[in-house]
């Protein structure tokens, strides 16, 4: 296959010429008119250039068809090409088809997004309702263990409201840093205490690997909502009873503080690396690890890092699942 469409006109051009002419040719020299061999053969011409032309512009048909569904809702249409064509309409057709994939996940995930919240507010808010009920109704008694519950449901209520707000500034693009300059170390331990405080009961043991000079710049909250979300994933997706380690170390060649937060089970397949960290995408659990969430965390931790110029992915590691973080050292405004 040619790789351009003006090859491709250019041929079909020249042998609808070529043909046109020797027609006209051989017309003329068996005896025909000239006012009409000369017009048989430009219908002949034309006809050559229609044809073979169909099939060229045929994915751009497709395409149009295909936004007119798209239009009226349906994501599920797609280009289909006769060839893998590499010319300028084949490469088209092939990232209107990435863009209409991608449209089909942004709408699926808009659709789970309202039946996760719809579920995620439902649960606390009918557990309050009942427990409110109870005590008014004095079948309860607003006792501290009561009283404990309620303050659980509306912590889990105001962490979804969070997180909800978190993903309305990452759609609208919009966030505020306040930059200064901290420790590392003291910020991972500050960052992890209420972590250990929550998983109580769980037996997880979280250890520290982080030289205590280490120093950055950034917005502490933000980066806090980075490493509570990655520490807080790998501590939900570990059995009870089991280690979940937090490394930080310089990396001067390139200007970047660099840390790992590894729970040692079962790895993420490569295939699956890049989507746990969409929105509403909920990892797999597996014995001893709880379920639960929004499908939300990861999504906004990659939102903060890169507020900072930086990237959080998982990276290969012997030892279990390696969410690697790296932000710069320093600071850099964006322009």
């Amino acid at each position: 296959m040619l790789s351009s469409l003006k090859v491709e006109l250019s041929v079909i051009i020249t042998i609808a010429t070529a043909i046109a002419f020797g027609m006209a040719w051989l017309l003329l020299k068996f005896g025909w008119n000239g006012w009409i061999a000369m017009p048989l053969t430009l219908v002949v011409a034309l006809g050559i250039t229609y044809f073979f032309s169909r099939g060229l512009i045929a994915p751009l048909r497709q395409m149009r068809d295909a936004a007119n569904a798209m239009a009226d809702g349906d994501y599920s249409v797609r280009v289909h090409l006769a060839t893998d064509s590499s010319d300028e309409i084949g490469r088209l057709a092939r990232a209107f088809n990435e863009m209409a994939e991608e449209l089909q996940h942004a709408d699926q995930m808009r659709l789970d997004m309202i039946a996760n919240v719809s579920h995620e507010l439902r649960t606390p808010v009918s557990a309050l309702q009942a427990m409110v009920e109870n005590m008014a109704d004095g079948v309860t008694e607003p006792s501290p263990a009561n009283l404990e519950s309620i303050l659980n449901q509306t912590h889990r209520l105001s962490d979804l409201i969070a997180y909800l707000l978190d993903l309305s500034r990452m759609e609208a693009g919009a966030a505020s840093l306040k930059i200064d300059e901290f420790n590392v170390h003291d910020f991972l331990d500050e960052t992890i205490e209420p972590l250990e405080i929550a998983d109580a009961g769980h037996a997880h043991e979280i250890v520290m690997n982080v030289d205590e000079h280490i120093r950055m710049e950034g917005d502490q909250d933000r980066l806090r909502q980075l490493f509570t979300n990655i520490i807080a994933n790998a501590l939900k997706h570990s059995p009870d009873g089991t280690t979940v380690l937090v490394e930080a170390h310089e990396d001067s060649d390139h200007g970047m503080i660099v840390t790992n937060v590894v729970n040692f089970g079962s790895q993420i397949p490569q295939a699956e690396r890049t989507d746990i960290f969409r929105r509403f995408v909920k990892g797999k659990t597996g014995p001893g690890t709880e379920s639960g969430g929004t499908g939300l965390g990861l999504s906004i931790a990659r939102w903060a890092a890169q507020l900072h110029g930086g990237t959080v992915r998982v990276v290969d590691d012997d030892r279990g699942v390696d969410f690697e973080i790296r932000l710069p050292r320093y600071h850099i405004a964006s322009s």
